[in-house]
């Protein structure tokens, strides 16, 4: 009775063989947030870091992390000024000018070595380089790879009472040559929705007044947000406190309007590696059991007397084994295979890494 059957691999160092097939690679779309969660609709931060870092940046969590310790960072949120106005500090002379940090930490990660500013596209064919941003990065954890171009939709809230919402995503749909630089792909954010899947812009960036609303990079789980746009009555109505060697609350102020928009939706995307095994089962093989209840007595009889001549056995899960015969991983199937002499099965077995 058979118990290892060797693959059959035809050439080692041909990526395609009879039975194994490797490298295979795969893109694959998921939920962004914890568990594979498409969206999250509840924002909580942590007082311990508000006293902490929060002067640069504030975490935000899935879950209360002052009740419940099974809530993770999803993603940062950071207001960042040129010159450092917004936060405390004289340059050259005291205070740390978190806001100037921050900018300086942005422009050096997203930028290219000869810009110095972010530059959103305006409604004149040109662009603003306004003084100061908001921005959202993605935790690495959640972000894996990348972020799913198109599909994410934030909310922010606005002026004009409990549930009105600005609705932000990008631009990537319309977009078929997008800009690459030191962030990698970058795509305008414009206000619009996400319906059935698929993206409604409501104002093109080149048509926003004051200036495009953000920029998003999606290789890097960055979202840049042009700041006196967003600040404006007629977008978030995020009005900013910019006063030199002040502390703004900026960042805070920032959170509140996500908190208080209550939707944030995001796929992210990454390759996925896998290796195929092809397991064959010929219908002379694999048609008895290592069970002790297959056969009785000192004879080895069936234990099912029609089993003469005709056994019959179900496939629940396969084993893979190196040639020490050691178990490297099991497959386990969805449900029983009915393996007898008049019936053959070929069981793919699929790794990803």
């Amino acid at each position: 009775m058979a118990i290892y059957k060797d693959f059959n691999i035809q050439d080692p160092d041909s990526p395609i063989s009879s039975d194994v097939v490797t490298n295979v690679k795969d893109t694959v779309s998921s939920g962004m947030w914890a568990d594979g969660a498409g969206s999250l609709t509840s924002f909580f931060t942590s007082s311990t870091q508000e006293t902490n870092s929060g002067t640069y940046y504030l975490d935000v969590y899935d879950k209360n992390p002052q009740s419940d310790s099974t809530g993770t960072v999803q993603f940062s949120v950071a207001y960042g000024h040129i010159h450092g106005s917004g936060s405390a500090g004289t340059k050259g002379v005291d205070g740390n000018r978190e806001s100037a940090t921050i900018y300086r930490q942005l422009s050096n990660t997203l930028l290219g070595p000869t810009e110095e500013r972010f530059s959103f596209a305006d409604s004149g064919g040109d662009h603003t380089t306004p003084h100061y941003v908001y921005a959202i990065s993605i935790a690495r954890a959640q972000l894996r790879e990348k972020m799913d171009p198109g599909n994410w939709e934030l909310h922010l809230s606005a002026s004009g009472g409990p549930g009105n919402v600005m609705k932000l995503i990008d631009d990537s749909g319309a977009t078929t040559n997008p800009t690459v630089n030191q962030g990698g792909r970058v795509f305008n954010v414009v206000s619009g929705s996400i319906s059935a899947g698929v993206a409604e812009i409501k104002t093109a960036a080149t048509a926003q007044p004051g200036g495009g609303l953000g920029l998003f990079y999606p290789d890097t789980g960055i979202i840049v947000l042009n700041g006196p746009v967003i600040g404006s009555p007629a977008s978030a109505s995020l009005s900013a406190s910019i006063a030199s060697n002040t502390e703004g609350d900026n960042t805070s102020k920032f959170f509140q309007k996500i908190e208080k928009g209550e939707y944030f939706a995001a796929r992210r995307e990454e390759v996925i590696t896998s290796q195929h095994y092809f397991c064959r089962v010929p219908n002379k093989e694999f048609n008895f059991s290592s069970n002790p209840t297959f056969t009785t007595g000192s004879a080895g009889s069936f234990t099912v007397p029609t089993f003469f001549k005709n056994p019959k056995v179900f496939i629940t899960q396969v084993g893979l084994y190196n040639d020490d015969n050691e178990l490297l991983a099991v497959a386990k199937l969805s449900k029983p295979l009915l393996k007898s002499y008049s019936r053959e099965a070929i069981i793919k077995v699929k790794l990803d890494f």
